[in-house]
């Protein structure tokens, strides 16, 4: 790929494709700010350097509707007290932006309103990706968070503009290259969360590269039952998928380890009702909501002999105070250990900062899905669009 350190950019507009994707508080202001600040660098070198900064972001999911809750003012703010010379403009394409853009001094940056108010950015419209390039002089990627999404401003622009991966995401890159390739071993690969089949061919790839796979989350139930350890009354049509999904998945080997316990609740939660049991224990309307005391003491062990961790989704369902122990004792393993670790995904991501631990983890990964995307592809659409 080329390396914008290569060129000249002094008052040229480069435009940023930015995942500034970020929590919000109930009065708009921005609740977490770690994306934001993963971009700082990129945005600081462009200025020393007399470009003009044209960022672009999206926001939640407004599914193509200019809704004022999803607007990135909140974010525009906040980057602007963070490094100053930010100027927010509440519209994305068109004439105006243009001369607004063009106008910019050497230094200055403009953002822009939700890429996701126009349909045509996840219809991949290459219309509207020839509007977003006349912005820029030059193109950078630095959302890696959404480069394993075929849209309009990840695969579209760079047809037009000489495009770059910018710091974040070449560090993303670098780190979980060599995890997959060269990782000190024994690696560990830890996999939770709830996104249960777009996680499947990911474990299948885990199970090639790592030495030992740890499961929790909704994916371990979901595999419990298809493997008929789990016995319910009935199958969602996930767990049907999951089903046909599981039959290229090893399951019997080794290097797989599934929940042997775990904390039991009424599946809709509605009465104060909590027991600890094996995970062929299951009564009707129960369900597993957080790895069990066994498990967990399973999952350290096995962590405690790790010199490389990857972990991606909490081991339980972590909104809910009754069901936390899991992931905090896996956070308390990991952050405790000798080892190379990465974690990832914006859910995960944020209980790690929460708990204030964010700066014992090597690299805190800005991607969750683009992260798994990564594993188990090799690639990464937003990648190939840049070469």
């Amino acid at each position: 790929m080329k390396n914008i350190k290569d060129f000249d950019i002094k008052g040229k507009r480069v435009l940023v494709r930015c995942d500034l994707n970020v929590p919000l508080t109930e009065n708009g202001k921005v609740a977490e700010d770690f994306r934001i600040i993963q971009v700082l660098p990129l945005l600081n070198y462009l200025r020393s350097k007399g470009a003009k900064i044209v960022l672009i972001s999206h926001l939640g999911d407004p599914k193509g509707k200019k809704d004022s809750k999803y607007s990135l003012r909140p974010v525009a703010e906040r980057l602007w007290q963070l490094m100053g010379g930010v100027k927010f403009i509440n519209e994305t394409i068109g004439t105006k932006v243009e001369i607004q853009t063009n106008l910019l001094k050497e230094g200055e940056v403009a953002f822009l309103e939700n890429l996701r108010f126009y349909k045509e950015e996840e219809e991949n419209n290459l219309d509207f990706a020839k509007k977003l390039s006349r912005l820029g002089d030059f193109f950078v990627q630095e959302g890696f968070g959404v480069c394993h999404r075929e849209h309009a401003s990840v695969v579209g622009v760079p047809r037009y503009l000489i495009s770059f991966p910018g710091f974040l995401l070449e560090r993303e890159i670098k780190v979980l290259s060599w995890i997959m390739t060269t990782p000190e071993r024994p690696f560990v690969s830890i996999v939770g969360g709830a996104k249960v089949l777009t996680k499947t061919r990911v474990i299948e790839k885990l199970l090639e590269k790592s030495d030992y796979v740890l499961v929790g989350g909704k994916i371990a139930n979901s595999i419990l039952t298809a493997k008929g350890i789990c016995v319910r009354d009935h199958w969602s049509e996930e767990d049907i998928k999951l089903k046909e999904d599981l039959k290229n998945l090893k399951l019997t080997s080794p290097k797989l380890h599934l929940p042997i316990d775990g904390v039991i609740s009424l599946s809709s939660l509605r009465e104060n009702y909590l027991r600890i049991g094996g995970v062929g224990s299951l009564k009707r309307d129960e369900d597993i909501f957080d790895i069990g005391p066994e498990t967990l003491e399973k999952y350290k062990a096995i962590i405690s002999t790790a010199k490389t961790i990857i972990w991606n989704g909490p081991l339980g369902y972590f909104e809910k105070e009754e069901f936390r122990e899991g992931t905090l004792g896996i956070i308390k393993a990991i952050t405790s250990q000798d080892a190379f670790t990465v974690v990832g995904g914006g859910e995960t991501t944020e209980i790690v900062i929460k708990e204030g631990s964010d700066d014992k983890f090597d690299h805190l990964s800005s991607g969750g899905g683009a992260m798994l995307d990564f594993i188990a592809n090799n690639g990464l659409p937003g990648l190939k669009a840049l070469d």
